[in-house]
């Protein structure tokens, strides 16, 4: 499906420093909050809602780790892409554009017509979407597939159907938010 292309962002975002300016606390932002992970070019990438995720610090560097089933569209766009990005929205729009970039598949629909957001390229040719609040734009720096024999927790098994996440580490290259 051919999706709406994206433009330069609007002159409300600014570069900021994630350190001090993330507004809330992380654990709740991803687990609670959700994000959208972007991947891809500004006419042909993809996104969608993930709940699972971590921001810290690994090899020296500030980082975030994503999580992507197999069968999910947005998978090839982000073993394709340099970049991924973690998109936050606020609450006023979170619950209609997480039901259909969580829902729908970017194979059948625009997802970002859809969901009446306009999807925009930073410089460094990430995804975001300009009625975000906040994007984290990572270069991929690592990447891997979950092992189920690595499981020691059992209840972990009970979570998969075979369907295990590629995990992507990115170090965070910059921080934008909407002034």
């Amino acid at each position: 499906m051919k999706q709406t292309t994206a433009i330069k962002p609007s002159s409300a975002w600014r570069e900021a420093k994630i350190e001090k300016d993330f507004g809330g606390n992380m654990i709740t932002r991803i687990s609670k909050d959700w994000a959208l992970i972007a991947a891809g070019t500004p006419s042909d990438y993809n996104a969608m809602t993930a709940s699972w995720g971590l921001i810290g610090y690994l090899w020296e560097k500030p980082v975030a780790v994503c999580f992507v089933r197999p069968q999910r569209f947005t998978r090839s766009f982000t073993d394709k892409s340099d970049h991924f990005t973690l998109v936050f929205f606020d609450k006023t729009i979170k619950t209609r554009v997480h039901k259909i970039f969580g829902n729908e598949s970017g194979k059948d629909i625009d997802k970002a017509a859809k969901a009446a957001v306009t999807p925009i390229v930073f410089d460094e040719g990430a995804i975001g979407f300009d009625e975000a609040i906040e994007t984290i734009v990572c270069k991929k720096i690592y990447f891997d597939d979950f092992d189920p024999k690595n499981f020691l927790d059992p209840s972990i098994a009970k979570l998969y159907n075979g369907d295990y996440h590629r995990f992507y580490i990115g170090e965070i290259v910059k921080f934008y938010e909407k002034k």
